[in-house]
């Protein structure tokens, strides 16, 4: 008979795939250490599989069209910030995909998000962003800027898609099909995956950005108007990463 020990380091090595084997190989064993690593596995498997119910009901608006070979999901990320880019994201995502977790970016930790960034840049038939600096976003307003980062991100996608699958918007200026979803980054997996890979990268650059304009506290805000923002931007004036048109208020 194995040592609880050896129990409790099989089950803390445990992948996905093997918690309900794990659960029924020691199920006969009547030690209460070795039950509550089998519940905890079951539990586990449990869980597993309340995910792949929810990932198999984000196709929901990918299977209406089943005519569509390349079906894309666009988001954007970074539209209330006062300093850095807007960063659109859009993704096609293979109709045999088996990413779990995807959701809307925000409801995900960074651990996860950085996690599904890898996973999807590795499985997705294309991805892409498109990215609109702050100068331009002056230029020509948050609305259009961020139309022009979804038609950026769309034009550098290494597939053209059939069909795009967008976050409550209509994009001006694009040919391809389109279906505007509201909230669609929590009911597509699509657009799912597309903030994933936009507030990834994202938070990347203002990370960077943050390096450059210390002060700001951009790695900790990605340019949002926190206090400390504020504060920031009341004693050292703008640097050339702010949105003049958002921060007239504040200096």
């Amino acid at each position: 008979m194995k040592a609880i020990s050896e129990i409790k380091a099989e089950f803390e090595a445990l992948t996905e795939k093997d918690y309900l084997s794990f659960a029924e190989s020691y199920a006969g064993d009547e030690r209460s250490g070795v039950a509550k690593f089998c519940a905890a596995a079951r539990k586990k498997a449990e869980a597993l599989e309340a995910e792949k119910r929810r990932i198999d009901a984000l196709w929901a608006f990918e299977r209406q069209y089943p005519d569509c070979r390349f079906i894309c999901g666009i988001d954007e990320v970074g539209r209330g910030p006062f300093a850095g880019p807007v960063v659109a994201g859009a993704c096609i995502l293979p109709k045999d995909c088996d990413i779990l977790y995807i959701n809307d970016s925000k409801k995900l930790s960074e651990k996860m998000r950085e996690k599904l960034y890898d996973d999807i840049r590795e499985k997705a038939v294309a991805v892409s962003v498109g990215v609109i600096s702050a100068a331009r976003i002056d230029e020509i307003n948050i609305l259009q800027a961020t139309y022009e980062a979804m038609r950026a991100a769309i034009v550098s996608l290494s597939v053209a898609p059939d069909l795009l699958l967008n976050d409550a918007v209509m994009i001006p200026e694009v040919s391809i099909p389109q279906v505007p979803i509201i909230k669609g980054d929590a009911k597509s997996i699509s657009i799912g995956a597309a903030s994933i890979y936009a507030k990834v990268t994202r938070d990347r650059m203002m990370k960077e950005l943050g390096k450059q304009y210390p002060a700001y506290g951009f790695e900790k805000n990605a340019g949002y108007g926190t206090a400390e923002h504020i504060s920031a931007l009341r004693e050292f004036g703008p640097c050339p990463e702010h949105r003049r048109s958002f921060i007239h208020d504040y200096i």
